[in-house]
C-alpha cells in the first residue's frame, strides 16, 4: 500500500495529551510530527502527509473551526491527490464536526475521523492502535464513496449514526441504532453493509445561533421563549419518548414558529427515532401540526449541527422542512 497518499489532519485532543503536573490533569502537549514520531510503524504502511490544524480539547471544537476544517479538506482533495483523509479530534466532540464534514462532503476518498480515551502518559495508550487502524481504513478501496466515518476500538461507523456512550472506557463509540459498519483486523479493512441515507450541502457559511433544550418532567417554556427573544435563528428539542413535551412548554414552541424559527423535534432516548404516533397535547401528531420538523434518529447535538448547515443554505421553513423529514415516513 506504499503507493497510497494519505493525509492526516492533526486537531488535538486526548490522543495529543500528557499528564501536566501544574494542574494534574491531562493537557494538550503534542504535535503531529510529536505523535507520528510516536508511532513510527505507520509510515510504513503508507505514504503520509500531515497538518498541525490546532491542539484542542474536544470541547474547544466550534462550528466555525468545523466549517474551516470542511473547506480545507475538500480544498485538499481537489487540488492534491490522497487516498484518504484522517483527522485525529477530542472525543468529547468528535462525532458533531464528523457530522458537520459528512453533510458537507461529497468526494471519493474517505475521511477517517479518529481519538483516544486515554492520554500518551496513561497505561494502555489507545491512540497509536486507533490511529493505524484509521490509516488502513483510509486506504481501503472498499472506503471509497463511504464519505465520513470514524474509527475507534477498531470499529468503523457511519459518522451520521455514531455517538459516545460512555466516559471513560475505551469502547465508547457506538452507532445504537444499527451498529458499526465495519471493523479492522490486523491489517484487514472489513465492512458489513453501506450506510446510504447521507446528504450533502455545499456552504461557505454556519449559522451558530441555533439552540438546544433537552426536556424533562414538568418543564415550561422559558427556555424556548428565552432562544427566540435572544435572536436564536433555530431551536433543537429533545423530547420525551418519541418526541413529546410537557405540556407547559407548547406555548414557547408556538411562539418560535410564530417568529419565524425553526423547531426541530427529537428524542432524548439513545435509540430510536421522534415520530408523531401520539394526539394529546404535547404529543408528537400534536406537535407536528402546530409546525415542528422531526429529526429522524438524530441525538440533538448532530440535529443542531444540521440545522445550522440547512440554515446557511435557506430560512424556508418547508425547505429545512424537506431537509429534515424527506423520506421520513
Amino acid at each position: 500500500m506504499k503507493n497510497k497518499k494519505v493525509l492526516i489532519i492533526f486537531t488535538g485532543g486526548t490522543i495529543s495529551m500528557k499528564n501536566d503536573e501544574k494542574t494534574n490533569g491531562a493537557i494538550p502537549a503534542m504535535t503531529g510530527e510529536d505523535i507520528l514520531n510516536l508511532v513510527p510503524e505507520i509510515k510504513e504502511i503508507t505514504t503520509l502527509d500531515f497538518i498541525n490544524f490546532g491542539m484542542m480539547p474536544g470541547p474547544h471544537m466550534t462550528p466555525d473551526l468545523m466549517l474551516e476544517l470542511s473547506i480545507l479538506i475538500n480544498h485538499k482533495i481537489d487540488k492534491e491527490y490522497y487516498d484518504g483523509i484522517v483527522v485525529t479530534h477530542g472525543t468529547d466532540s468528535l462525532e458533531e464536526t464528523a457530522y458537520f464534514l459528512d453533510l458537507t462532503y461529497d468526494q471519493k476518498a474517505p475521511v477517517i475521523f479518529v481519538g483516544s480515551m486515554k492520554n500518551s502518559t496513561e497505561f494502555g495508550w489507545d491512540g497509536p492502535e486507533n490511529l493505524i487502524a484509521a490509516v488502513r481504513t483510509a486506504i481501503a478501496k472498499d472506503s471509497e464513496d463511504r464519505g465520513v466515518m470514524v474509527v475507534m476500538n477498531n470499529e468503523i461507523h457511519a459518522a451520521s449514526q455514531v455517538t459516545k456512550t460512555k466516559t471513560h472506557t475505551i469502547d465508547t463509540f457506538k452507532s445504537k441504532d444499527f451498529g458499526p459498519i465495519g471493523f479492522v483486523s490486523r491489517d484487514k479493512v472489513h465492512f458489513y453493509y453501506s450506510y446510504t441515507k447521507r446528504q450533502y450541502f455545499k456552504v461557505s457559511k454556519v449559522e451558530n445561533d441555533v439552540d438546544l433544550i433537552k426536556c424533562g418532567c414538568g418543564m415550561d417554556d422559558k427556555f424556548l421563549r428565552f432562544s427566540v427573544d435572544s435572536g436564536a435563528k433555530g431551536i433543537v428539542v429533545e423530547g420525551l419518548g418519541k418526541g413529546n413535551i410537557p405540556p407547559a412548554m407548547v406555548p414557547g414552541v408556538d411562539y418560535a414558529i410564530e417568529k419565524g424559527i425553526p423547531v426541530i423535534l427529537v428524542s432524548r432516548c439513545i435509540m430510536g427515532r421522534a415520530m408523531d404516533d401520539y394526539g394529546y397535547p404535547g404529543a408528537g401528531r400534536d406537535l407536528t401540526k402546530r409546525g415542528v420538523i422531526l429529526g429522524d434518529n438524530l441525538p440533538g447535538q448532530k440535529a443542531r449541527i444540521k440545522l445550522m448547515i440547512a440554515l446557511a443554505s435557506t430560512d424556508r421553513m418547508e425547505e429545512i422542512k424537506d431537509i429534515f423529514e424527506k423520506n421520513y415516513y
